[in-house]
């Protein structure tokens, strides 16, 4: 029997290039905290979460093997479907979703692969990544978040945020070439508000929005000078400008940030 074609799946950084669908499954490099995010997929499988892919072992090749979850992310250039207000408000209902099925996982005896600052380092399991390309929709609805590698113990307050700077997006609107342009507070209100978000995690909202980014940043700029070929690709000077407005316009909007949320 013909063995089944590997078929690059594009998206991602860290992994670019690494990452191949192989028939109804998916082969990935296996890391120092692959246990960890095992255990998390197959607590999300034993409690019936249906929005995440199932951990089938490791290959010949030493790589893990995920299950396949069909659909469409939200790739470069961005589909004018995935951009709409229906297919974020899903996506705040699916993080919502997430954070309940993984409510009773334990993740004390697993090293994880990137801490989240206090405030915000407890009371949950954060995705930590729920960027446009790790979300898997069918027919404009958010059905399942793949790539768990940034994983970690979170406040769910902190995935909000992460998905409210990448969706929204709350950047300088320079940098929003698309028709979420001049809306990010509009869709801000929105996804909360699909999400459920209550008013404590709306009062740390704008300071988890503001760390979440110091966060990320520090990853990609860490990974990049580490020669990981995705981050160095990545952090550009260009990139580095752009992720600054970010934080000005994050600063000088303070107050529209609040005013939306409540």
């Amino acid at each position: 029997m013909k063995a089944a074609a590997e078929v690059p799946l594009h998206g991602g950084t860290a992994n670019r290039g690494r990452v191949h669908r192989v028939g109804d499954t998916v082969r990935r490099p296996l890391r120092p905290t692959s246990t960890a995010t095992h255990a998390l997929l197959r607590h999300l499988e034993d409690v019936g979460f249906d929005g995440a892919p199932r951990v089938l072992g490791v290959d010949d090749a030493g790589r893990e093997v995920l299950s396949y979850v069909p659909g469409e992310a939200v790739t470069a250039p961005a589909p004018a479907w995935g951009l709409t207000d229906e297919a974020l408000a899903s996506v705040g209902r699916l993080l919502r979703r997430f954070h309940q099925a993984a409510a009773d996982f334990d993740p004390t005896p697993y090293t994880w692969a990137h801490e989240v600052p206090a405030p915000f380092s407890g009371g949950g399991i954060a995705h930590n990544d729920p960027n446009l390309d790790n979300v898997v929709f069918r027919d404009g609805t958010a059905v399942a978040l793949i790539d768990f590698d940034l994983a970690a113990p979170g406040a769910p307050v902190w995935d909000v945020a992460a998905t409210a700077r990448l969706w929204a997006p709350l950047r300088a609107p320079v940098d929003v070439a698309d028709a979420r342009r001049f809306r990010a507070l509009r869709r801000l209100r929105i996804l909360v508000d699909a999400y459920g978000l209550d008013e404590d995690g709306r009062g740390s909202l704008l300071a988890a929005v503001l760390d979440s980014h110091s966060w990320m940043c520090d990853i990609v700029q860490t990974g990049a000078v580490a020669g990981v070929p995705g981050f160095a690709e990545y952090w550009t000077p260009e990139a580095v400008a752009r992720n600054e407005r970010a934080r000005r316009w994050l600063r000088e909007n303070a107050a529209g940030v609040a005013a939306a949320l409540h």
